[in-house]
């Protein structure tokens, strides 16, 4: 790694889980296609802009998908590195199937595996999340719902003066109904 790392050079993610996501997180979902690319749109963008260092909370849908985002840059070989947050140890064991398979695969190729927690509490997530926030200067964020754990990250990242890039799902999900009837396909 040739870049130093630093708060400002650092980005963690917050968003929903699939099933909360508009459309469910379904990969043939006009919506999903489209919060995909715009997160890989900001992971790029952040990277041009100088960061570095991307910090993942493991939790599926857009946690999982951030993370394989930031490896996939890597693999091109972007001079980025990846940390995984565990909110406690045995996070992710009853993950099935892709979510699983993502959840290993970033745990394989993480260049550093943090544990908020050893064992499951009701407080693990929300110290994952303050564990991110506290070091991070950016917070891509994408949300539909500000009444989640997701909106209680981004006023936390506000709180603690980050830069906040925001996706708002939910307008992406109303585009995507206001063009879905026309003889194209915006999305």
């Amino acid at each position: 790694m040739s870049s130093m790392i630093t708060r400002e050079t650092t980005v963690c993610f917050t968003g929903h889980r699939t099933e909360k996501l508009p459309g469910g997180g379904d990969e043939n979902s006009p919506v999903t296609k489209a919060i995909k690319s715009l997160l890989y749109k900001a992971v790029s963008d952040c990277i041009d802009s100088g960061c570095r260092c991307f910090v993942t909370g493991l939790a599926r849908g857009i946690d999982l998908w951030a993370g394989e985002i930031v490896l996939d840059q890597k693999a091109r070989g972007k001079d980025v590195r990846l940390t995984a947050v565990f909110p406690y140890r045995s996070h992710g064991s009853s993950f099935k199937g892709y979510d699983k398979w993502a959840l290993g695969n970033i745990v394989h190729e993480a260049d550093e595996i943090v544990y908020a927690s050893e064992e499951y509490t009701p407080y693990c997530m929300k110290k994952r999340n303050e564990y991110m926030v506290n070091r991070s200067g950016k917070i891509i964020a994408v949300v539909s719902d500000y009444r989640s754990g997701t909106g209680q990250t981004i006023r936390l990242a506000e709180k603690a003066g980050l830069d906040v890039i925001l996706i708002d799902a939910a307008e992406i999900a109303r585009q995507s109904e206001k063009y879905k009837d026309s003889s194209f396909n915006v999305l």
